[in-house]
């Protein structure tokens, strides 16, 4: 089981790597509404296959699967944003008003904080229901995906600073 979880995390994260630069607007230009649904397709049927549910379990997967794709399609909402505020990095340092920067920037993070506690939340009555078992594959799941984003994040770093 281990393997076919570690493969499937694999899998989807070398698919989903571009989108890991999406951020710079300099890099490439926001994926496709069709990418970022199949993104979220292949999370989220990992993350289920990886938990095995019961069938008293599968009522709560609703709630959660909704919410995980809540917070995919705000995500995609900002990235769009950030590339249509932007735009080539000549125009962002001509045109740089740090005010409307910043109130951009609290906006999503607003934003993200709700999704996080609307994810919270739904996770919350399926996670009380999981055996030891189950607990460990998700906290597998999370510290994989941590580590990834860490990884993901010093990539970029670096690809600045060169």
């Amino acid at each position: 089981m281990l393997r076919i979880v570690t493969a499937g995390l694999t899998a989807l994260f070398v698919t989903a790597s571009p989108l890991a630069y999406a951020q710079t607007a300099a890099r490439a230009a926001t994926p496709s509404a069709a990418d970022w649904n199949n993104l979220t397709n292949m999370r989220i049927d990992v993350v289920k296959a990886a938990l095995k549910l019961t069938p008293d379990q599968e009522k709560y997967w609703p709630a959660v699967e909704d919410a995980i794709r809540a917070r995919a399609k705000n995500r995609q909402a900002r990235f769009a944003d950030i590339e249509k505020h932007e735009g080539n990095p000549v125009e962002i340092l001509r045109n740089r008003d740090p005010v409307d920067f910043l109130q951009r920037r609290a906006d999503a993070l607003a934003q993200r904080s709700a999704d996080l506690k609307k994810l919270a939340g739904a996770w919350e009555p399926l996670y009380k229901t999981l055996s030891p078992d189950q607990k460990q594959r998700m906290a597998f799941l999370a510290l994989y995906v941590l580590r990834e984003v860490r990884n993901a994040a010093e990539e970029r770093t670096e690809d600045e600073e060169n």
